[in-house]
């Protein structure tokens, strides 16, 4: 793999005045000029990585011809994990860099669930060999509270060796606000530890005083805002919203009347989770921005959230900008509106197949990780003699969820599913050899009518979630994931329907993106097959069991009331 060099200071100021040709030019094209939201002719002089010249006419080594072509800033994700691509950084990178994507802020808390801080390490070492300049937060709640069990418990000793790192970019989302309102002594360490450094948040609906409190702790930006009530008072509070729109979180609808010329430099753009599936039928961040434009936000405003306020937010301050000394990053398209990219730029490099040729490999990490106890049908039995029963909603397109109250009479002791009102069984299984827990409970809303989905993506714990109509299923769904080191499951009928493995630490998979994406098509055409309603079922799922998410969740220690912070009883 190519990687542009830092050309040395006096190039760089020798080629920006033009009095030695630069190393790449590219002619003809039209710039987007992000200050004024002008559209200028002009070319474009890049030294090593660095862009050193525009609005004027330069001479180069190499010249690309881009006439009737718009250069635009490359794209900067500002909020995401890259596990929940389901493919490895470098897979992730293939994907998405020819999306426009230069730049993307990961938080590698998915697999530090798995393997603490075996699976930090990992990610920093691949930071180094991508195309894309990936940037690494260290993740802050592993794991994101007291009621799941982990594979790794991180305290601020463990994290603060990866304070500095140069592909760090501060302390990851901040899941557990209660602990930051009620000064957990956890939690007050790591903050501590990086005050003045970015801290990343996560507080969803919090609002008021308690808020205001959040904030007060140094946390800076976020991507939990649902509403548009919501999100306003956290700008008007100096929070940076970083609107999300992923495979499940869905809130560019709610949030696009925000996204003005006024607004937009405080505002960005994250996907949290999208996966290959998703971007080969839609597109990554170039679907935002577009989507955002075809529901009325000004063109301006959608590229500036895309890459220059999402700079700013970050301090990034040698990209976000087609300008002299900052990143060669830059995206190609036909139409601003379309935002049909067609050519990348990353860090000086032009994005083709060879330029992702031959990079050095990065061992994965964290295989066999799926330590989970046989279980059997008798295992999803869910007694009690109490009628009312507290039931999961699922909310199409989001990752909060309702909590309803259902009557289900128990027969010879057990409550069982109840296909003609949507009432299928959920459960959660340790599988990092801990205790063997395993929780049990219902959930609406997946128009399940037989057989069972099980995946080990189960937020951010990641131990086997499992949704099923017949107990035999969810046995077979739960032990094949042993099998097969981790993934995707569809089961009927005692055989199964569709799987995908994912060997490194239950969370990602070791084949090209493509194969993925195929293996994908055939799972949610299994799982509709048993009648699942839901658009991307499996990371609807692994939502279901995120106990920082109101309003109701599961774990492996049983249903949680997320608004009371205790597990029920």
């Amino acid at each position: 793999m190519d990687i542009a060099p830092k050309a040395p200071l006096s190039a760089r100021i020798a080629q920006g005045r033009g009095a030695v040709p630069a190393d790449l030019v590219l002619k003809g094209g039209r710039v987007f000029d992000l200050i004024t939201g002008d559209l200028v002719d002009t070319d474009v002089a890049i030294c090593g990585d660095t862009i050193v010249g525009v609005f004027g006419t330069y001479s180069g080594r190499r010249e690309i011809d881009l006439t009737g072509k718009i250069l635009v800033p490359g794209f900067i994700d500002t909020h995401l994990h890259i596990e929940s691509s389901l493919v490895t950084p470098q897979e992730f990178d293939r994907c998405v860099t020819p999306h426009g994507v230069t730049t993307a802020i990961c938080d590698p808390h998915e697999i530090a669930n798995v393997c603490g801080t075996t699976g930090l390490q990992y990610f920093f070492d691949c930071a180094g060999k991508l195309l894309m300049d990936l940037r690494v937060q260290v993740s802050s709640c592993v794991p994101s509270t007291h009621m799941e069990t982990t594979g790794a418990v991180l305290g601020a000793a463990d994290l603060a060796p990866f304070k500095d790192h140069p592909q760090g970019i501060g302390l990851a989302e901040f899941m557990n606000y209660p602990g930051v309102l009620m000064q957990d002594a956890g939690c007050m360490e790591k903050l501590a530890l990086w005050q003045g450094a970015h801290i990343d948040g996560h507080a969803p609906l919090l609002r008021g005083n308690d808020l205001n409190g959040y904030l007060a702790a140094g946390i800076r930006t976020e991507h939990e805002a649902t509403g548009y009530d919501e999100a306003l008072e956290k700008l008007r509070k100096g929070m940076r919203v970083l609107i999300r729109e992923g495979s499940v979180s869905k809130d560019l609808r709610a949030l696009v009347g925000l996204l003005t010329e006024r607004h937009a430099p405080y505002l960005c753009f994250c996907t949290d989770d999208r996966n290959p599936l998703d971007i080969g039928e839609h597109g990554h961040l170039d679907w935002i921005i577009r989507t955002a434009i075809a529901w009325g936000a000004p063109v301006l405003a959608a590229y500036r959230a895309a890459s220059l306020s999402a700079a700013e937010a970050f301090g990034l301050k040698d990209r976000g900008l087609i300008a002299p000394g900052r990143r060669a990053d830059i995206a190609v398209l036909g139409s601003l509106e379309a935002c049909d990219v067609q050519d990348v730029i990353a860090g000086g490099v032009w994005v083709d197949a060879a330029a992702f040729a031959g990079r050095p490999p990065v061992e994965p990490v964290a295989r066999h990780s799926v330590k989970a106890r046989q279980v059997s049908a008798g295992d999803f039995r869910t007694g009690g003699n109490r009628v009312e029963t507290p039931v999961i909603g699922v909310i199409p397109g989001k990752i909060i969820t309702e909590h309803l109250t259902f009557q289900i009479a128990p027969v010879d002791g057990d409550k069982r599913p109840d296909i003609s009102r949507d009432l299928v069984k959920i459960a959660v299984l340790e599988r990092h050899g801990k205790n063997g827990n395993l929780a049990t409970g219902f959930v609406q809303g997946f128009g399940l009518e037989r057989g069972a989905i099980a995946s080990t993506v189960c937020h951010d714990h990641h131990n086997i979630a499992v949704v099923g109509a017949d107990y035999a299923d969810m046995a077979l769904a739960c032990n094949r994931l042993g099998q097969i080191e981790g993934g995707f499951v569809v089961v009927e009928g005692g055989r199964v329907l569709a799987e995908l493995a994912l060997p490194v630490a239950g969370l990602m998979s070791l084949d090209p993106f493509e194969t993925v994406r195929e293996k994908l098509v055939a799972l949610r055409a299994a799982a509709r097959s048993l009648g699942v309603v839901l658009e991307e079922p499996f990371l609807q799922l692994a939502f279901l069991c995120l106990p920082v998410i109101p309003h109701l969740k599961i774990t492996d220690h049983g249903m949680v009331d997320v608004d009371r912070f205790e597990v029920m009883p």
